[in-house]
């Protein structure tokens, strides 16, 4: 890389004009190899530079893909949740999570550009930068050594030339002084002496100035065809190695983004094989077995002939086989009372405990919830008490722990807790049990164990399902409707006086207590004995006489009937 070619020129003797404009050749050589290894060393940060910002760009994108990925996920515990029941709301989650995974490649972009390119060419730059400043310091330090030499040389060159000159005057003035006859022989003696003097120093000058010429033309020798070859040698293979690490850390910025590629891909697949796994039937099915009422399409309506007047007989004063009619017939000019379910209106606010207000299989759900959610809330008191149990133990073992008493205020807490929930998820129960019998498919009874209580707990529970205990709460699914169709009493007490008496029969015996709070029920206490006049046709309820001015309608579930063999043939 030398700047001189084969350097030629020191071939050449010498001379003060030829060597001045070399040195100042060379001079102007490094200052433009110094500036051009500066404009290198510029690019690499430049590069740098770019790197970093291509970084900070792909973890602001995956950052706001995340913040995206996050904004549209389902709340927990929310009516939102719910929603991705359905596939595509499922495929819809699942292109967020892909989303999210997505975000997570460019963050792997991000971390392997600073990790293999920005940190190793920082520390390369570093390094770069100390190599150079070596570099350039060897070959001023050289170009100085040099410069030495030569003004050694100059300074000798100018000490001969001048000796030279003073021995040729001084031979000069010697030869005057022997050919003039009026000088005396003294004074040419001196002259002669002068003038020995004046060549000896000649002489000497001649050799220092012509040993300091061969140590120059040496030190020139070892400057223009070792050293300074040698140092431009170093410059040019570090300003290579400038060009090929830049070179490579091009690749690696193409390799980092080609790696994550395929896992992008796999992402891209992801979210396509979720919008392929949207199944339209089945979220129509999901949305059927949500909003299904439960109840049977209504019967036919009757003619009523208001041309004759007409009496009830006793098969037509019982309810109507269909799951929608009401407790009786209507005489002419009565309004009609029965009940249409697929129109009723659904009362406004939070609705009774028992979502009595809700059709069956609506309410069969939301009962299963709420069993379902009490016996989670059993589990977590049940842990409590466990942990405290334990930690109790330990306190015992261990006094220097812990007080022991200090824990019976927590498990006496916790204890009344797990009660109170037992009980209502006992009352839950049998009103879920009340539901289920009463649907036209009944679902799995097991279902509604929880396994969660204990033995005693477990068996009251299934006592209030199979063994028909009575439950914490009086039956209000079918009352509740009832009310919303509710006629004022005078118009139904009037309707029973005109009608004639109901035959008995059969008898009944209540097993459990009812209050009957709604329009057309009656009020029994457990044990009590009474008269059936209308079995159940269908609907849960059963319509009994305690006497001659007391009849109304109570659960099926709630009596044991015992019909006459005649009422039966009949």
């Amino acid at each position: 890389m030398c700047p001189f070619g084969d350097c030629c020129f020191f071939k050449l003797s010498p001379n003060s004009t030829r060597l001045k404009y070399l040195f100042v050749s060379l001079q102007d050589q490094f200052d433009n190899l110094e500036k051009h290894t500066q404009w290198g060393i510029d690019v690499l940060e430049k590069y740098i530079k770019f790197v970093k910002e291509r970084t900070e760009i792909e973890i602001s994108y995956a950052k706001q893909l995340r913040n995206l990925s996050k904004k549209y996920q389902p709340k927990k515990n929310s009516k939102e949740e719910e929603e991705y029941k359905y596939t595509s709301c499922k495929a819809f989650l699942a292109t967020l999570n892909e989303m999210n995974d997505y975000a997570g490649q460019h963050e792997v972009v991000s971390e392997n550009m600073t990790s293999q390119i920005t940190a190793e060419l920082t520390r390369f730059v570093q390094e770069l930068k100390q190599e150079r400043k070596s570099h350039f310091h060897d070959g001023r330090k050289a170009q100085q050594n040099i410069e030495t030499f030569w003004k050694q040389l100059e300074a000798s060159k100018r000490r001969f030339e001048r000796d030279c000159k003073e021995a040729d005057r001084a031979q000069q003035y010697f030869e005057k002084m022997d050919a003039d006859i009026n000088v005396t022989k003294a004074d040419v003696e001196k002259a002669r002496q002068q003038a020995q003097t004046r060549h000896q120093m000649a002489e000497d000058s001649k050799g220092e100035y012509s040993s300091i010429l061969q140590k120059f033309n040496h030190e020139q020798r070892e400057h223009y065809h070792t050293h300074i070859p040698n140092i431009f040698q170093k410059i040019q293979e570090m300003e290579e190695r400038r060009i090929v690490r830049i070179g490579e850390c091009m690749k690696t910025y193409a390799e980092v983004d080609r790696q994550v590629i395929p896992i992008i891909g796999k992402c891209l697949d992801g979210i396509t094989k979720a919008a392929e796994s949207i199944d339209q039937k089945n979220d129509s099915q999901l949305v059927i077995e949500a909003f299904k009422s439960g109840f049977e399409p209504p019967g036919d309506i009757d003619f009523e002939d208001f041309t004759q007047p007409m009496k009830r007989t006793v098969s037509e004063s019982s309810l109507s086989n269909s799951r929608w009619d009401g407790k009786s017939e209507p005489k002419p000019g009565s309004k009609s009372k029965g009940k249409l379910w697929p129109f009723i209106k659904k009362n406004k606010g939070g609705g009774p405990e028992d979502f009595s207000n809700l059709p069956p299989e609506q309410r069969r759900k939301k009962l299963q919830q709420k069993v379902d959610e009490l016996n989670k809330d059993i589990q977590k008191e049940m842990d409590q008490r466990d942990a405290l149990t334990k930690m109790k133990d330990v306190y015992i073992k261990n006094p220097q722990m812990g007080d022991a008493a200090s824990v019976d205020h927590k498990l006496a807490e916790l204890g009344q807790n797990m009660e109170k929930l037992r009980l209502e998820a006992q009352k839950f129960e049998g009103w879920l049990a009340e539901v289920e019998g009463r649907l036209p498919v009944r679902t799995e009874q097991t279902r509604r164990q929880s396994g969660m209580y204990d033995t005693q707990n477990t068996s009251a529970v299934s006592n209030c399902a199979q063994d028909r205990e009575s439950p914490d709460g009086s039956y209000t699914e079918e009352q509740s409707q009832e009310s919303e169709m509710k006629v004022p009493v005078t118009e139904f007490d009037d309707e029973f006086d005109d009608e004639e008496p109901l035959p008995t029969i059969g008898t009944c015996k209540a097993l459990y207590t009812f209050e009957g709070q709604n329009e057309g029920t009656i009020s029994v206490t457990e044990g009590e004995m009474l008269y059936v006049i209308e079995e159940d046709k269908g609907d849960g309820w059963t319509r009994i006489r305690r006497n001659e001015d007391e009849e109304g309608y109570v659960p099926t579930s709630y009596v044991e009937v015992y019909l006459d063999k005649n009422a039966k043939d009949s």
